[in-house]
């Protein structure tokens, strides 16, 4: 259908002053989105984690021993984490995790320390306050090249793993070393300790370590 030159000169375009409303309003919804992405952003520490990202670490099998009063068969997993006060933006995702690994497995035959790095001053969050037992230290901790970290005793007393939590900026339980580990001692499987090289937000824990990027 053709229109007639009266009413194809009667559609005239938008004069600019009725378009500017319209522009400001995108404008506005875009920097309004922009500045919550950003908020969003920082509060959940993701900024401050790009400054530790990318850091390689190897943990190698360790010879990691506990206390004496803790050592043995006692027919109860023990589960240790180790933490430096100093390492807050790292910290964050991992004790978001630990929180979720006590809620996951109350009730399970399992109990749940944690080991301060060494000079350092400092307490956990106050969701994990009561949920983990201090402890002074753990014989071959020196050998820990990074935090957070964790290590894991089998019922039996025998160390079954040693090392990250996961591996990646994030820690989750979709990259989780730690939940596969925990269910396979509850049904009762022998598991070795294992090197691990691991890709993520860590903090070097001895004097002698330093973290590759």
């Amino acid at each position: 259908m053709f229109l007639s030159r009266e009413e194809n000169c009667s559609r005239e375009p938008v004069p600019p002053l009725r378009r500017l409303p319209i522009v400001l309003f995108l404008f506005a919804a875009v920097c309004i989105l922009i500045g919550t992405g950003v908020a969003l952003w920082r509060y959940f520490g993701v900024s401050g984690l790009t400054n530790y990202s990318n850091k390689a670490v190897l943990f190698l099998d360790s010879d990691l021993q506990l206390p004496p009063e803790l050592a043995g068969n006692t027919g109860r997993i023990r589960v240790v984490h180790f933490w430096n006060p100093d390492c807050n933006t790292c910290n964050k995702e991992t004790d978001a995790h630990l929180n979720y690994l006590i809620t996951m497995f109350r009730g399970a035959k399992m109990d749940f320390y944690s080991v301060r790095k060494p000079g350092t001053q400092g307490e956990l969050p106050a969701f994990l306050q009561g949920k983990l037992k201090p402890l002074s230290g753990i014989e071959g901790m020196d050998r820990i090249p990074a935090s957070p970290a964790i290590a894991i005793w089998a019922a039996d007393g025998k160390l079954a793993y040693a090392g990250p939590y996961n591996e990646g900026l994030v820690c989750s339980s979709a990259n989780s070393f730690v939940e596969p580990i925990l269910n396979r001692l509850l049904a009762g499987e022998h598991i070795e300790p294992f090197a691990t090289v691991a890709v993520g937000c860590y903090c070097p824990w001895s004097s002698n370590v330093s973290l590759n990027h």
